[in-house]
């Protein structure tokens, strides 16, 4: 049966397939500084901890890009620092046939989100093994910093 000229329109109008990869997850980088010990496990234990968290893409390759997520852990008592973790998790990630607003979110937002259970375990890890109570970190709204991240750069190019 013949196709109709709406119908031929139609087929050849599909949205590109979206895909998505996760190709390998790693640490790229980790850190951990006590530089007040021992003095500090004398003191009753009522910290101050700060958390700094940091998201950044690389394109390797067509529709292959790293993200790596920094967090950060800085912790301080009486204001004298007590320790510093931080945690450069990474990851290689396969992304196509997203619109250029979708691909940011899947960058910026998506691919922490994977990403950020492992940032957490290893921050955990060290920060025992550095001989402190635990440090128990909160789920993070990504999609929310991403938003922020995106109303910020709005309201700066509007400035300019």
């Amino acid at each position: 049966m013949a196709k109709t000229k709406t119908e031929a329109k139609t087929e050849t109008k599909e949205a590109p397939k979206q895909a998505f990869d996760i190709q390998r997850l790693y640490t790229k980088d980790i850190s951990f500084e006590a530089p007040n010990s021992p003095e500090v496990f004398r003191s009753e234990w009522k910290p101050e901890v700060k958390l700094d968290i940091n998201t950044k893409s690389n394109k390797l390759e067509d529709n292959t890009f790293e993200v790596v997520l920094t967090v950060t852990a800085t912790t301080t008592m009486d204001k004298k620092s007590v320790f510093l973790a931080e945690v450069h998790q990474a990851g290689v990630f396969s992304v196509s046939g997203f619109e250029e607003e979708q691909m940011g979110q899947m960058l910026g937002s998506f691919c922490p989100n994977i990403l950020f259970p492992y940032a957490r375990e290893a921050i955990s890890g060290l920060v025992n093994r550095g001989g402190f109570p635990p440090l128990y970190l909160a789920p993070i709204n990504f999609d929310a910093l991403y938003a922020q991240h995106l109303k910020a750069n709005k309201d700066t190019t509007e400035k300019s």
